[in-house]
């Protein structure tokens, strides 16, 4: 069955019963003017549009992607464009906060049509909201105000400009909490260090190498139920290494591992590593220990 999917924030507004917007492309709203979902809600929902929502006093169940959505007092989602959600709840709707619409013609000619798509915590996982302090969400209350402000102001020739920018501003903000959220949950962070070091040392086992090739960055991920964007995030943050890192350190490990044996080929090594060309693995192997795999075996003799 195909998702529902919403093409404008006009089309938005009038799925939840809401007046027309102000600006057919951009939209601010108090989140409890949604009272309640529609007897015939969809089950599944797309949008053409990025969503941002600060939400509290939540009593309705969110599958984003395959998962279900962990709400919190003041916690904020980001949905891009062409992401799967859905929302369930059984009575009349108690949340409170913001709602946030923007469709990508509305930035079509700003860098921020560019610098969006590299904004992390739209691929974050439904498992790693933003939860916002106290003095945090007072910060984006005020910023969600000021967009409001200027939404509801008559439009003109600047409107558009002023808008874009306080929802550059929000989203640096979210980048500051987000790190801030990396640092705090310690505990959690090293968790799932633990939990991707056992998923390498198990595939890189003898066993796991007849399985044909290396976990990508997306396998790690969905077995540590978080994105690649949150995981690489987190990383980098505990490391100053990459998973792709993580990954190739690993293969370099246990490439050193069959060398030092001197029973196999260069390219039945590669071949068991997962590596489609010899040549491949030749490459890695140097660019990480600066020596060729035939050069590093001749020195160890």
């Amino acid at each position: 069955m195909e998702p529902f999917r919403i093409k404008t924030v006009a089309q938005y507004h009038q799925l939840r019963g809401l007046p027309k917007p102000a600006h057919p492309l951009a939209s601010v709203l108090r989140i409890e003017d949604v009272t309640r979902l529609n007897d015939d809600e969809p089950q599944r929902i797309v949008q053409d549009f990025y969503m941002v929502a600060l939400k509290d006093n939540v009593n309705a169940v969110m599958n984003y992607g395959q998962r279900e959505y962990d709400f919190k007092e003041g916690s904020m989602i980001f949905i891009a464009p062409n992401q799967l959600y859905s929302i369930r709840a059984k009575n009349k709707l108690t949340h409170r906060g913001w709602l946030l619409l923007v469709h990508p013609d509305f930035i079509w000619d700003d860098p921020l049509n560019r610098e969006i798509k590299n904004l992390e915590y739209f691929g974050y996982s439904v498992n790693e909201a933003l939860h916002l302090s106290q003095k945090e969400r007072t910060t984006m209350d005020g910023i969600f105000q000021n967009i409001l402000e200027e939404h509801l102001s008559n439009i003109d020739r600047f409107s558009r400009r002023v808008i874009i920018s306080q929802v550059k501003t929000l989203f640096n903000y979210a980048d500051r909490f987000y790190n801030r959220q990396f640092i705090t949950r310690e505990k959690e962070n090293h968790q799932i260090l633990t939990r991707l070091e056992k998923l390498l040392n198990t595939h890189f086992n003898d066993d796991g190498l007849r399985r044909g090739h290396p976990p990508s960055v997306t396998d790690i991920a969905d077995s540590l139920n978080v994105s690649p964007g949150y995981l690489s995030s987190l990383l980098k943050l505990l490391t100053g290494r990459s998973t792709q890192h993580f990954i190739q350190e690993r293969i370099v490990e246990k490439a050193k591992e069959r060398l030092s044996f001197g029973e196999m080929s260069i390219s039945d090594i590669a071949y068991e590593l997962g590596f489609e060309y010899p040549q491949s693995f030749s490459k890695l192997f140097k660019s990480k220990t600066g020596q060729s795999p035939s050069e590093y075996r001749s020195s160890l003799n």
